[in-house]
C-alpha cells in the first residue's frame, strides 16, 4: 500500500533556510515507520495544483526536491511573524480549501483573550488583560496589579515583551527583551521617569497589557510550564507531556529560544510545593488543558495540537499565560524524556492517518469551512 502523503506547510527564515528543518527531519523518520511520507513545502513553492516539495532520503542523509501534486492532507507549521506571511498563508488556504488541514489558525493575543473570556470555566484561569490605549491607562493598570507584562499581540518567543513592577511608593522597575530577544538593561525609575520612558517606546494598540503572576524562584529567575496536548491516533485529545522552563538570570521570560533551560515538571513544582499539593496541581493542569482544547475547537474548528504556557502562583493557583497552535516539543528532548518527545513528534502523523480513514462526507464538510 502506498504511504499517506502528508504535506508540511513551512516558511523560510530568510534566504532558502527553512524554519524547523531539524523537526521536519525527525517527523519524516517517524513517518516512515507508520506509512506516512512527509513532504515539506512553502506557499512560494506552489505551482497551480502542484508544489516543489522536499522529501528526506535517509539512505543519503539529505533532502530531495521534486515537483509533485499537492499532498491531500496538510500539517501547517508556519508561524505568522509578519503580516505578509499571514496574508500569504491565508491565500494558500483559501485557494486550496478542498485539502484536509489538520488544524486552523487561532486569534492574536487580544482576540484570544476576548474569546476565552466568554467561557465561565476558562475565565478564572486568565490573568486580567487589556489592550494598550495610552501611558496613563497603563500606569493605572500597573498601580492596580503592581506587576504587569506588556506584550505585542502577535509576538512569539518572548520578543518585545516588557515587565513592569511597582517596587516602592514611587519606585518602579522596567525589564524586558527587544524584538531580537536581546535582554534590555533593567530601568529603575520614579513614576515621572517611567512615564517618559514608556512614551519613548512608542507603544501602540498592537500591544496588550497583562496582569503579572509571581513567577520568581528563590534565585531570582522566572519560570513557567509548557504543556502539550495533542490529538492521538483515534482523533481524541490527550496530554502528551508537561515540562518546566526556567529563564536565564535577568530575563523576564523562560523561552528556550531566549536562553531558558528545561526542567522536569515534578522537580520544578517540588521547589515550591509538597508532594500532595503537586498531585493536585498536575491534575488541575491536565483537566484545564482538555477544557481549553474542547472550547477552542468549538470556536475555531478542528485542531491538531496546542502548546499551553502555564504559570503556577505561590499558592498553587494555575494560570494560562498563552496558547500556541503550532508548538515546539524541544523542551521534552532537553529534559531527557525521549519517549515523550517521540510521542510528541509521532502524534500529528497518527492523527493524519486517522483523518485519512474517515468518511469523505464529514471531511468535505470540515474542509469547506477552512477559508471562513
Amino acid at each position: 500500500m502506498a504511504p499517506l502523503r502528508l504535506g508540511v506547510l513551512a516558511i523560510y527564515m530568510g534566504g532558502s533556510r527553512l524554519e524547523e528543518l531539524a523537526f521536519f527531519k525527525r517527523l519524516s523518520q517517524e513517518g516512515r515507520k507508520i506509512g506516512v511520507q512527509v513532504e515539506v513545502f512553502t506557499p512560494g513553492d506552489v505551482r497551480g495544483e502542484s508544489a516543489r516539495t522536499l522529501t528526506y532520503v535517509p539512505e543519503k542523509g539529505t533532502w530531495m526536491r521534486k515537483l509533485a501534486p499537492l499532498p491531500p492532507i496538510i500539517y501547517d507549521r508556519c508561524r505568522y511573524k509578519a503580516a505578509a506571511n499571514y496574508q500569504m498563508l491565508k491565500a494558500f488556504r483559501n485557494r486550496h480549501s478542498k485539502l484536509i488541514f489538520l488544524s486552523r489558525p487561532l486569534a492574536n493575543k487580544w482576540s484570544m483573550h476576548q474569546t476565552l473570556s466568554q467561557s465561565t470555566e476558562i475565565k478564572p484561569y486568565l490573568p486580567a488583560t487589556v489592550r494598550y490605549t495610552s501611558v496613563p491607562d497603563l500606569l493605572r493598570f500597573l498601580k492596580k496589579h503592581k506587576l504587569i507584562y506588556v506584550k505585542p499581540k502577535n509576538g512569539t518567543g518572548g520578543r518585545g515583551i516588557l515587565r513592569i513592577e511597582q517596587v516602592g511608593a514611587d519606585r518602579y522597575l522596567l525589564q524586558g527583551r527587544n524584538h531580537s530577544r536581546t535582554i534590555i538593561s533593567p530601568f529603575r525609575a520614579n513614576e515621572r521617569q517611567l512615564e517618559i520612558k514608556l512614551h519613548s517606546l512608542r507603544l501602540s494598540p498592537d500591544y496588550v497589557v497583562q496582569q503579572g503572576i509571581p513567577l520568581t524562584l528563590r534565585d531570582g529567575r522566572v519560570h513557567d510550564y509548557r504543556l502539550l496536548i495533542q490529538k492521538n491516533g483515534q482523533g481524541e485529545w490527550e496530554v502528551t507531556g508537561c515540562a518546566g522552563r526556567i529563564g536565564p538570570h535577568r530575563s523576564i521570560t523562560s523561552n528556550l529560544h531566549g536562553g531558558g533551560s528545561a526542567v522536569p515538571q515534578d522537580r520544578l513544582l517540588g521547589y515550591r510545593f509538597s508532594p500532595d499539593k503537586i498531585t493536585g496541581i498536575k491534575n488541575e493542569m491536565n483537566n484545564f488543558a482538555h477544557k481549553l482544547a474542547d472550547f477552542l475547537e468549538g470556536k475555531f474548528g478542528k485542531l491538531c495540537e496546542l502548546g499551553m504556557d502555564i504559570a503556577v502562583d505561590p499558592k498553587g493557583g494555575v494560570w494560562l499565560l498563552e496558547v500556541n497552535p503550532k508548538p515546539s516539543r524541544e523542551v521534552f528532548r532537553r529534559i531527557g524524556q525521549h519517549g515523550v518527545y517521540q510521542k510528541a513528534v509521532s502524534r500529528p502523523l497518527e492523527y493524519a492517518l486517522w483523518m485519512s480513514k474517515q468518511k469523505k462526507a464529514p471531511l468535505s464538510e470540515e474542509t469547506k469551512t477552512e477559508s471562513n
